[in-house]
């Protein structure tokens, strides 16, 4: 699963996908976690399974979707909350239950 993170100039983005990264690297799956600020969109799209878009850029969801169903990405709104997510758990399992079954490797399909 290809995972980026997308926010207005990219760096809280960065931190929330270095911290998706350790909690992919503590699973041991088959997983990348990727930063994108929203001057790289639509570009970030492509090689994305599935887009988290930071809680601030909620109101473009649906124009998001439709672009990112053109290139089979999917896409959620990261909680609010989400910065107190030290470990990248919660943004993990937001990724996976985005991804849907059969899409993702999780702790069913180690490396």
């Amino acid at each position: 699963m290809r995972i980026t993170v997308m926010c207005g100039a990219g760096a809280s983005s960065t931190f929330v996908a270095q911290r998706l990264r350790s909690a992919i690297a503590a699973r041991g799956v088959e997983a990348t976690a990727r930063a994108a600020g929203l001057a790289s969109y639509p570009d970030c799209l492509d090689g994305t399974d599935v887009l988290l878009i930071g809680p601030h850029l909620a109101d473009r969801l649906d124009a998001v979707r439709r672009d990112a169903s053109t290139r089979g990405t999917r896409v959620a709104v990261l909680p609010d909350d989400i910065f107190g997510d030290r470990d990248g758990e919660r943004a993990y399992a937001l990724a996976v239950s985005v991804a849907g079954p059969g899409t993702t490797d999780d702790e069913r399909n180690p490396r």
